[in-house]
């Protein structure tokens, strides 16, 4: 039977891979209330971020902060770029072509990574070493704080952009009622692109932050994506805090499971959490009214 510091520990662990998820979770709920979508794509956002780092900080010998930087910077391009020439000229299609485009663009992303670099994993250093530090009887490495200090940062961030700028507050009314928000004089062509660019920088920095850690190659977008859409799905596929309680409940549950279990469920835990939501309560864990859109 685990002892208290052996589950203090799974559930450390598990709320720093679950801050991960709930950031690319948000992504997809941005994306999904500003088009009706699900971008499948943004999994290889995260693995952009990561392996764009590693290049930066290899090939160019930039210092980390502006490795990190360039790696954003090219990811939100990559983002940009997609929407412009994926789903913008499909401006009357179904939302399921579109929901296939976006497979499609994942493929396509992920290939041209794999021929570019390879199928080698690459190692990003710690941002601050790897001294582990105590708590309680549990240890954390410091990047487990970079974690949660970025994921709270960008959290904060997201939600101020969405409720103080004026660009936030038409991504709001777009997400609410596209048709009347371009009666009032709103470009909903640039609020969709607004979009795509601010999960694209979201997702990349969530590759970024979790690299030390599990390090990153061509192919680690695909389990993070699917399971930052568990996260987004249990929380209602909203952007605000339900999508950031359904990364924790997958992290922490993943964690637990794999400690307590079997290493080999880590991966099923999330998916069954999914189907158990999508049966019992397919609006999320929060009820519709409740839930923030964007």
């Amino acid at each position: 039977m685990a002892s208290s510091d052996q589950i203090l520990q799974y559930c450390l662990s598990g709320l720093s891979t679950g801050a991960i998820y709930a950031l690319i979770g948000i992504g997809f709920a941005i994306i999904y209330n500003s088009t009706g979508i699900i971008n499948f794509a943004q999994g290889e956002f995260v693995m952009l971020g990561g392996m764009l780092t590693v290049f930066f900080l290899s090939v160019a010998v930039l210092p980390l902060p502006a490795a990190v930087t360039a790696a954003v910077l090219v990811a939100t391009l990559v983002g940009v770029i997609f929407e412009r020439l994926a789903i913008r000229p499909l401006k009357d299609a179904q939302p399921i072509t579109l929901i296939i485009i976006t497979i499609g663009g994942s493929i396509l992303i992920r290939g041209i990574v794999m021929l570019v670099w390879g199928k080698d994993t690459h190692a990003l250093p710690a941002f601050s070493g790897n001294e582990p530090l105590f708590v309680g009887g549990a240890t954390i490495l410091p990047q487990h704080l970079w974690i949660f200090v970025i994921t709270v940062l960008i959290i904060a961030a997201n939600r101020l952009y969405f409720h103080h700028s004026i660009s936030g507050k038409a991504m709001r009314a777009c997400s609410y009622n596209a048709r009347a928000s371009r009666l009032v004089g709103i470009d909903v062509k640039r609020m969709v692109l607004f979009s795509f660019a601010i999960s694209a920088a979201m997702g990349s920095m969530a590759g970024i932050i979790i690299a030390p850690l599990t390090m990153t190659s061509y192919d680690v977008g695909v389990m993070l994506g699917l399971k930052g859409f568990c996260a987004a799905i249990i929380g209602g596929m909203s952007s605000g805090i339900g999508t950031v309680f359904g990364g924790l409940i997958v992290g922490v549950l993943e964690s637990l499971g794999a400690g307590l279990v079997s290493s080999g469920y880590k991966d099923a835990i999330a998916f069954f959490i999914l189907l158990i939501i999508l049966f019992l309560r397919p609006q999320g864990l929060f009820r519709k009214g409740e839930t923030e859109r964007v």
